[in-house]
């Protein structure tokens, strides 16, 4: 599919680059006025997910996934949960391991590549007889849903997706936080990484032994994701295999990826210009601006994430 020519041009006039369109919507937006029920799947392996629903007796049903410690009351999910849920949708929002405010029971977490579990969600959104599905994806949640689509034959009630500011490259989008300004982000994010990590040790018998010394998701990888993941033999196997951008070709069903040109998280392999200029299936769109998951539109409740997604619902996987 050609290049998706982008709509987004006005930002606010204090968002003065990618780095305050990301950190100032991250910081400070809120989204009233939505109301979860909440739900705990039991997965196979013993662990939980706590899954978030806003019910109106639709037959159709929207799957929002989080990014990178996120979680469903970020105000990136809540948003498009409310918008969503005005439009004639029931939406299924999602916590990864560890991101609903309830430690999980395991050593392991989450990661890019943990197709597992939101198989595990979207099953279960099928188990209400939904006859419609939509999966929208933050950030690694997007790649997480790209892998997961890619990786199989999607059951026909998925009917198409969309991402938004998506790592399609992991080892690329590590590279860029190692970076310059970058390191403001891979820090925080490690931060709170190692916070989890630590506190999980009091109550789970786990290694941790240099946990505190990691700088970078490089250390954290190599001193405890390799201990709970055994299956990966080091840390660019890890990377290699969670990456979404292999599993893109296989996609069968429509895919919208809108990544911002000046989204800090990001370097020119998340670009999957190739493939969606020789896609079918894979439509990619870059504006300008807009950051990591910002895309504030000014005096909106919304941003333009919840119009590129609604416009892709109806004017592409509505005519498929």
């Amino acid at each position: 599919m050609p290049i998706i020519k982008s709509k987004y041009h006005k930002r606010p006039w204090y968002f003065f680059n990618g780095h305050f369109e990301t950190i100032i919507p991250s910081l400070f937006y809120k989204v009233e006025g939505i109301a979860y029920d909440r739900e705990r799947l039991e997965l196979e392996d013993g662990d939980f997910l706590d899954v978030d629903w806003v019910r109106n007796g639709n037959n159709k049903l929207i799957v929002l996934s989080h990014g990178l410690e996120g979680s469903a009351d970020r105000h990136y999910i809540k948003r498009p949960a409310q918008y969503f849920s005005q439009k004639g949708w029931d939406v299924l929002a999602w916590n990864n391991r560890s991101c609903s405010g309830e430690m999980n029971r395991l050593p392991r977490f989450y990661h890019h590549g943990a197709t597992e579990d939101i198989a595990a969600v979207i099953d279960r959104g099928f188990e209400e007889g939904y006859e419609e599905v939509v999966l929208i994806g933050y950030s690694m949640g997007g790649g997480m849903q790209q892998k997961y689509l890619g990786e199989r034959d999607p059951d026909p009630r998925i009917k198409g997706a969309i991402s938004f500011s998506v790592p399609c490259n992991v080892q690329n989008s590590a590279d860029m936080l190692r970076k310059g300004a970058g390191r403001i982000y891979e820090k925080r994010f490690v931060s709170k990484l190692k916070e989890k990590i630590l506190a999980k040790a009091e109550v789970v018998e786990m290694d941790v032994d240099g946990i505190r010394d990691v700088k970078n998701f490089r250390q954290l990888d190599e001193r405890f994701t390799l201990k709970v993941h055994p299956e990966y033999d080091s840390a660019d196997d890890f990377y290699a295999r969670i990456t979404s951008d292999q599993f893109l070709p296989n996609i069968k069903i429509p895919l919208l990826i809108v990544n911002a040109i000046n989204d800090p998280m990001l370097g020119e392999p998340c670009y999957p210009i190739d493939l969606a200029e020789s896609s079918d299936n894979i439509y990619l769109e870059m504006p300008e601006k807009g950051g990591h998951v910002g895309f504030t539109i000014p005096k909106s409740e919304w941003s333009y994430m919840e119009y590129a997604a609604d416009w892709f619902i109806e004017e592409v996987i509505g005519r498929e």
